[in-house]
């Protein structure tokens, strides 16, 4: 279960599971809340989709909760008509719908954020209410999966689960179908240093803190580098005032805003380093995919983020939230490109070891199968 298959991280892990599964095991079946997004079609060819925006509104009064109490409906016909064994539901939104729908079901539950942080940023209104019932869902889950050790802790205490209850799963990387869909990188220039964002234009994702930081880099920049150019991968509902912030800044040249884009493993693999400013993560899938291309990293101690960091470094870090830590770590990245090319090895070793596709799909695989010894099929 996932919301749409637009191009986030959460939407990328439900789509590798669904094409990795063993289908000796598993027949998965995708819950979608709307059809769309630019991964839609990348859906394995035998994996139903169950869309609630065909499900028409019988229409009647408005009250609090009742787009919540058709999706549960819609979400439980899908299990009864389908005889659903097992539910994979992945997002808090997600939860919130299984936790009562799949009533009956095995159920696996993935937190992808620290809740503490997101669920109060992205909700807005209600937030004790939804609070208390994803506790209350959790509590029901089989399995309740983090993707990061700070994800699970985070839920641990803001839900009040049981110490230790949450198991970490980390996020896999297809490094043989991203390296193919990256393609060979052009020849570096030599008269520019490129540098890549790439995320949703949203508060959490900190782009306010990069510009910032930018405007510091712009007078300290060594003379001995080509000058900088940042490539802002993805579109969301800052991207103006975004755009107004760089251009007050003196930066509308070099901070490029190129929109959405299908995939951007081609535009990480071309840049000279990749920069995540986020507030707060799960488990970023972009730094996992730079350091499986081999881009070095700038990035921020943004929740599961530094658990990237390996015996051996294996990115230039700042501090979420703190533009001059960011701009510092952005000019270390400049001063030291040996120590880049060194981080960068680190990380492509660490992907390899820790975030092989077929090693995780499996702990998977198992989580949801675990009471059963026959074939079954599941909704994810």
């Amino acid at each position: 279960m996932v919301s749409s298959m637009r191009g986030g991280g959460s939407e990328r892990q439900v789509l590798l599971l669904a094409q990795a599964l063993d289908r000796s095991r598993f027949e998965p079946h995708l819950y979608l809340t709307e059809a769309s997004g630019e991964f839609l079609d990348q859906v394995p060819s035998d994996v139903p989709i169950h869309c609630f925006d065909s499900c028409q509104d019988p229409g009647g009064l408005y009250f609090p909760g009742r787009q919540l109490r058709r999706q549960t409906e819609f979400l439980r016909k899908v299990i009864c008509d389908n005889q659903i064994d097992v539910v994979y539901d992945r997002t808090f939104h997600m939860t919130l719908i299984a936790g009562k729908a799949a009533a009956g079901r095995r159920r696996v539950s993935t937190i992808v954020s620290p809740p503490h942080l997101a669920l109060p940023l992205v909700e807005k209104r209600f937030v004790a209410l939804k609070r208390r019932r994803l506790a209350a869902a959790y509590r029901n889950s089989d399995v309740v999966v983090a993707v990061s050790r700070q994800a699970a802790e985070s839920a641990e205490t803001y839900y009040g689960l049981a110490k230790g209850s949450v198991v970490v799963v980390q996020n896999p990387v297809d490094v043989a179908a991203l390296r193919k869909s990256a393609g060979t990188p052009p020849p570096r220039s030599r008269d520019q240093t490129v540098l890549v964002c790439v995320g949703r234009m949203t508060e959490e994702k900190g782009h306010a803190d990069l510009i910032d930081a930018l405007a510091m880099v712009k007078s300290q920049w060594p003379d001995n580098r080509p000058p900088w150019t940042v490539r802002l991968i993805g579109d969301g509902p800052l991207r103006s005032e975004l755009e107004s912030r760089a251009e007050s800044l003196g930066l509308s040249d070099p901070i490029q805003f190129i929109g959405s884009l299908a995939s951007a493993a081609a535009e990480i693999n071309a840049a000279d380093a990749l920069v995540l400013p986020s507030r707060f993560e799960g488990m970023p899938n972009v730094v996992l995919e730079a350091m499986a291309l081999g881009t070095p990293v700038i990035a921020t101690r943004a929740g599961g983020t530094i658990e990237l960091q390996g015996d051996a470094p294996t990115a230039f870090w700042a501090e979420p939230g703190d533009p001059p830590s960011l701009a510092q770590a952005i000019l270390q990245f400049a001063a030291n490109p040996q120590q880049a090319e060194l981080q960068r090895v680190a990380a492509e070793q660490l992907v390899d070891s820790d975030h092989h596709r077929e090693t995780i799909t499996k702990r998977i695989e198992d989580l949801l199968d675990a009471p059963r010894t026959k074939k079954g099929k599941g909704v994810f």
